[in-house]
């Protein structure tokens, strides 16, 4: 793993998270994005090396929706860049994590992810990403 790229926040609101994290950060919202597939908005901000995305519900039955009805506003996930997202998740899954999608798919950003499952990550669901731009098939 090469670094943490992000770290997953997931809100109720743009209207009101956008801003705070304006503030907060000294810095402006760089990107907005719709993933459908997901049914979720996302928010990206620079901090520093690593990103902060805020992650919105677009739909009440959304797995951010569930998520926030079952633990509150909050961090949500820890996104690592990798080198090769397919060699390094069948490193993990040779170590006896266990992958939830078992093929990467394309998330925000112009990556390709892959989740840890958080059972077997002390409760932290952990996303590996590779920019689709260094991705060889």
């Amino acid at each position: 793993m090469l670094k943490i790229e992000h770290i997953g926040i997931a809100v109720s609101s743009f209207e009101t998270a956008i801003p705070l994290y304006e503030k907060l950060l000294n810095t402006s919202c760089f990107k907005t994005e719709t993933i459908d597939s997901e049914q979720v908005n996302t928010a990206f901000f620079q901090a520093g090396e690593a990103k902060i995305e805020l992650l919105e519900s677009t739909h009440p039955d959304g797995v951010i929706a569930g998520f926030i009805q079952k633990k509150g506003e909050g961090i949500h996930h820890i996104a690592f860049e990798v080198p090769d997202i397919i060699t390094e998740m069948a490193r993990l899954q040779k170590e006896g994590f266990v992958l939830l999608n078992e093929t990467p798919k394309k998330g925000a950003d112009n990556k390709l992810v892959c989740f840890l499952h958080p059972k077997n990550t002390n409760g932290v669901l952990i996303e590996l990403c590779q920019s689709i731009n260094n991705h060889r098939p």
